[in-house]
């Protein structure tokens, strides 16, 4: 993770992750966190620990955790965000709420996120090219650290008996 942009992408789902958390709890708790509330409590619980995954997975830029976080979170907020697009269009504008326009923004959101992660992860030239070892890349890429053969390695006759 060298680049800025994957930085915040990072840091975007994981703010994103923090509030769908706090959405789920503030629900399960009769509360009303900002007029945001979940779609599905159960699978909203269930995709809380898949997005975490997804976290590591991303983070470690395998492409695997992109594709699974946008097809889980495509498949609940696509639907919701179908939804509420078309509560928009068809019914007349003073029956909307707040909330209907709130939750297709969140659903906006969720949607957007993962699509810019999996680009930015395809768009990523040097995510297999040239990967980072901490470990070794200090002593093998620099050239003041070659070892070179000592006069004395040769001279080192020791007897056994």
């Amino acid at each position: 993770m060298r680049n800025f942009s994957t930085w915040l992408l990072v840091l975007f789902m994981v703010i994103f992750w923090i509030i769908r958390m706090i959405v789920a709890v503030t629900y399960e708790m009769g509360m009303d966190f900002g007029g945001i509330e979940p779609i599905n409590q159960t699978m909203e619980i269930i995709l809380l620990f898949v997005v975490f995954v997804c976290m590591l997975l991303i983070i470690k830029r395998k492409l695997i955790g992109a594709l699974i976080y946008l097809l889980a979170y495509g498949m609940y907020f696509g639907t919701n965000l179908f939804h509420d697009i078309l509560t928009v269009i068809n019914v007349t504008p003073d029956i909307h709420t707040i909330k209907t326009y709130l939750n297709a923004f969140i659903s906006l959101i969720g949607i957007i996120i993962p699509i810019a992660i999996l680009l930015d992860l395809l768009l990523d030239k040097n995510r297999k090219a040239n990967p980072k070892d901490k470990q070794t890349d200090w002593f093998y890429q620099n050239e003041q650290f070659d070892r070179k053969m000592d006069e004395r390695a040769d001279k080192n006759n020791y007897r056994t008996m």
